[in-house]
């Protein structure tokens, strides 16, 4: 299996999302970081905020071949800690001493893992990690989606979260 790395992003960490994300990260023995548990300041176009967490994170993320972008849905989008990662990848996109590692990112293969309170996945919230895969040259390989209306991971959900796993596990 190709190494793998999970960013998860919610304000319950045991919530639907981190049960789904804790199933698949022992099956696969893969690391999962929570965001929320990082010290990330926002993007700042001074870059007086580089002292913070981000950039060493950056390093553990791009040690991996694939990224799996967890977080529930809020208001069709993700949850700040996620945003202020995104953001914060311009650091690497803009400053002459980081190009070279943010190039890196190109080729990675990026999975989103998710819950709501619908069936399908906000057309909203999928496209801003497509976009933004596509404009870092990461190859988005897959969403893994579940409805979580009634208020726990539904357990017919067994098998999407099987297939998912499978997906990573397979990946090449």
């Amino acid at each position: 299996m190709l190494s793998t790395i999970v960013l998860f992003a919610s304000s319950r960490r045991h919530g639907n999302t981190g049960q789904v994300v804790d199933r698949i990260a022992t099956e696969l023995a893969i690391e999962v970081v929570d965001l929320s548990a990082v010290r990330m300041s926002p993007f700042d176009y001074g870059y007086a905020n580089r002292a913070d967490d981000f950039e060493p994170l950056m390093d553990r993320v791009l040690a991996h071949e694939q990224i799996v972008f967890a977080s529930p849905v809020y208001w069709y989008s993700a949850p700040p800690p996620m945003k202020i990662f995104l953001d914060r990848i311009n650091d690497f996109l803009t400053l002459p001493e980081l190009r070279a590692k943010g190039r890196r990112l190109r080729g990675k293969r990026a999975y989103v893992v998710t819950t709501s309170g619908n069936n399908e996945v906000s057309p909203a919230f999928i496209y801003m990690f497509k976009e933004t895969f596509g404009y870092l040259g990461m190859h988005y390989r897959g969403v893994l989606h579940l409805n979580c209306d009634g208020g726990d991971v539904p357990g017919a959900a067994d098998r999407e979260i099987d297939d998912f796993i499978s997906l990573l596990r397979n990946a090449e």
